[in-house]
C-alpha cells in the first residue's frame, strides 16, 4: 500500500465524515459506499474539490449482489472425483422460463451501481458504490450533470441490470433489441433466455417465440475416460 493512496482514504475519511458507509483500502486501491441520498453531494465534491479532482467518470458497473457469497461449482474433492458446474439446475442462471426465482440469502440490498473515478490531476484513482434501496424497483440518481459522459453508462446498466437513474434524459436500451425481455446480468436471468427469434417464411419476417432451448448442465470432467488411462493388455506390444 502506497502513502498515497493511503493519504486519499483519510482526506476521504476527514471530508466526508459519516457520508461514508464504508471506506476500505484493499490492493492498492480505494472504495468507498455512500447511501443513495448522498450521491450527487459526493460526486460534485470530488469533482470540484481540488484535493481530490475526479475529472474523469471511466465506468458505471451494475451488480446484482442477489447470489454474492453462493457457487454452484465443487472443487474441493476435484482431484479425486471431477467436478460439475450447474448440478443443481435451480442455481441463479439455470433457471428456465417461469422457474420462481432464487431466494436471496444476504441481507443488504440486492443492486447497487458503481463508479469508477480518475483523477488526472492528482494521478489517484476511486471506486464509489451506492446501493439501490428498493430490490424490485432499483432507483439511484444520475449523475450525468456532473460527469457527461455517464449517458451511455447508465443507459447500458439499465439495459443490463435493470438499474433506474433517476434524472437520466434518454433512459433507453443500449445493448439488447428493443423488444428484449428482461435484464440479462441479472442473477436470475436464464442462460438460455426467455425469448427467441426467427425467420418465417409465411410471415415473411421475424418473429419472437418462447424460447425452445433445454437448458444443458455441462460437466467438465477432471479426470477423463479415454485410452490415456486404460491399462495395457496382458502380452499387447509396446506402442
Amino acid at each position: 500500500m502506497t502513502n498515497k493512496v493511503q493519504q486519499l482514504s483519510e482526506k476521504l475519511a476527514q471530508v466526508f465524515a459519516s457520508k461514508l458507509k464504508t471506506n476500505v483500502v484493499d490492493c492498492g486501491e480505494v472504495t468507498i459506499e455512500v447511501a443513495v441520498d448522498d450521491l450527487l453531494t459526493v460526486c460534485l465534491k470530488l469533482r470540484d474539490d481540488n484535493a481530490f479532482a475526479f475529472e474523469e467518470l471511466i465506468d458505471i458497473c451494475g451488480v446484482d449482489y442477489s447470489a454474492f457469497g453462493q457457487t454452484e461449482w465443487a472443487t474441493e474433492e476435484a482431484t479425486g472425483t471431477g467436478f460439475s458446474r450447474g448440478v443443481d439446475v435451480a442455481t441463479h442462471g439455470r433457471l428456465r422460463f417461469g422457474d420462481e426465482p432464487v431466494e436471496k440469502k444476504t441481507g443488504q440490498p440486492r443492486f447497487a451501481a458503481v463508479y469508477h473515478l480518475l483523477s488526472v490531476s492528482n494521478n489517484q484513482r476511486l471506486r464509489v458504490r451506492v446501493f439501490a434501496e428498493d430490490d424490485a424497483m432499483p432507483v439511484v440518481p444520475s449523475v450525468i450533470k456532473i460527469w457527461s459522459v455517464a449517458n451511455w453508462f447508465e443507459r447500458e446498466a439499465f439495459d443490463l441490470f435493470g438499474i433506474h437513474f433517476e434524472g437520466h434524459p434518454d433512459l433507453r436500451r443500449i445493448l439488447t433489441d428493443y423488444g428484449f425481455v428482461g435484464h440479462p446480468f441479472r442473477k436470475d436471468f436464464p442462460l438460455i433466455g426467455h425469448v427467441e427469434m426467427r425467420y418465417d417464411p409465411e410471415q415473411k419476417r421475424v418473429i419472437y417465440q418462447p424460447v425452445t432451448i433445454e437448458p444443458r448442465v455441462l460437466v467438465p470432467r477432471v479426470i477423463r475416460e479415454d485410452n490415456r488411462y486404460f491399462e495395457p493388455e496382458e502380452g499387447a506390444a509396446d506402442v
